[in-house]
């Protein structure tokens, strides 16, 4: 069987690891598992990390189990967090869970001998009543045990409930029945779930005398200190509703040659050989952005499909690139809506094109993109104002003639600063 720890070491996906987890890895065909809570209604790219070590826990052979926590989303996880998290009502949580299922079926194989499945904590914890939990589980878990663990230590100053102190025994009753009833034998998570994934450990050496492994990655951080996964617009989510296939093409496409070099090993399934070369040709030619393009193009097709990337592509083309108007007047419908998505977008009724050209970009627009007519004009004359890749040299241009699909227009001023125009 293929290696799977040494996988994820050079690819510096491990934080910590139980003892002989590595030799039984390479000696048994194994089940594993990565809870998620359904605490929103899309994954997001620092999800990435562990459904990244799912697919090469699937890779080198074994079998990757999902565990969507209907039952944990309903408490909230006080691991990394200062303060308590908002309830979430029960119909949302089923929402939520509803929607998350598709996005990991983007990156794992469900058939086959070791096929991925997606198992439901509250399947198991809904007619648990609390008295049988107490006594069956509880009494195996000391307070000062729980009370060692990060999660809980973090909070003491700032107060936890017990709704949230007890989450690390819920946690491990999940990895106690996926271990009796899945033979699940290792967990995997963040490094901030160490504390949780040992509990199960312990509840099933406890309740059983049985053996179990866990393996966590490290907290992934950007080499400027930044938080990863967050831009000026919040999370970048899997979710085309929520981020653009733009937006998150373009994510990738940003991050500084550090951390490309550190990312593409981390989201992408290229192999090592692959990924040297990729950074030596980098490192010759580094303003033509080999890796970052190269991880952009991988999990863009992954997340979004091979259709959407190609616009995304084309579509910083046209912002970024040496974008002439022939290749504007051949730009797909498609393409023309991403640009939506892409730059500050202003809305014109129909109506408003039977005015002159300076009254619609200034009064029919809200003053949007020009404070003045007097503004605009001198952007003509300078010879700064381009409309649909074109340069508008006098103020008489009729907009209405020029409409691309009849609805759409890309107004640039200089030579970064577009406003995409819808006419309805």
């Amino acid at each position: 069987m293929k290696n799977f720890v040494e996988e994820l070491k050079w690819r510096g996906l491990i934080h910590d690891i139980t003892p002989s987890t590595e030799e039984f890895l390479l000696n048994n065909s194994s089940s594993g598992y990565i809870g998620f809570d359904p605490t929103a209604d899309s994954l997001h790219i620092g999800n990435l990390v562990q459904i990244m070590t799912l697919v090469h826990f699937q890779k080198c052979g074994h079998k990757p189990i999902i565990l969507i926590g209907g039952a944990t989303g309903m408490i909230g996880d006080p691991s990394g967090k200062s303060k308590e998290r908002k309830f979430l009502d029960e119909k949302t949580l089923i929402d939520n869970q509803n929607k998350i299922r598709s996005q990991f079926e983007k990156f794992l194989d469900f058939s086959g001998n070791n096929s991925a499945s997606i198992v439901n904590n509250k399947t198991w914890f809904e007619n648990f009543n609390l008295l049988e939990f107490l006594r069956n589980v509880g009494k195996h878990i000391s307070v000062n045990y729980m009370m060692a663990k990060d999660s809980v230590k973090n909070r003491l100053e700032t107060g936890i409930s017990f709704t949230e102190f007890s989450y690390q025994l819920i946690q491990g009753y999940d990895f106690y029945w996926l271990w009796k009833n899945k033979d699940v034998k290792i967990q995997f998570g963040g490094s901030d779930q160490w504390g949780n994934i040992l509990t199960g450990n312990e509840l099933i050496r406890r309740l059983e005398g049985g053996e179990s492994y866990a393996l966590t990655t490290p907290l992934i951080t950007k080499s400027d200190g930044g938080k990863f996964g967050k831009t000026e617009d919040g999370n970048v989510w899997l979710d085309e509703n929520k981020t653009s296939p733009y937006k998150f093409y373009q994510f990738w496409i940003n991050v500084s040659d550090e951390d490309a070099k550190v990312f593409i090993k981390i989201f992408t399934q290229k192999s090592n050989n692959e990924i040297k070369k990729l950074i030596v040709n980098h490192d010759k030619e580094p303003h033509l952005r080999i890796i970052q393009n190269a991880l952009a193009e991988e999990i863009t097709e992954i997340v979004h499909d091979k259709e959407k990337l190609n616009i995304a592509k084309s579509t910083s083309s046209v912002l970024f690139g040496k974008f002439l108007k022939e290749d504007f007047d051949n730009l797909e419908e498609k393409v023309m809506e991403s640009l939506s998505t892409a730059v500050p977008c202003v809305i014109i009724k129909r109506d408003n094109l039977l005015n002159d050209f300076k009254t619609i970009l200034t009064e029919s627009t809200n003053f949007e993109i020009f404070k003045s007519k007097s503004e605009l004009v001198r952007m003509i004359k300078n010879n700064g104002l381009s409309i649909n890749k074109n340069k508008i040299n006098n103020e008489d241009y009729i907009i209405s003639d020029n409409l691309k699909f009849n609805k759409y227009l890309l107004l640039q001023k200089g030579k970064k600063n577009y406003t995409f125009i819808i006419v309805e």
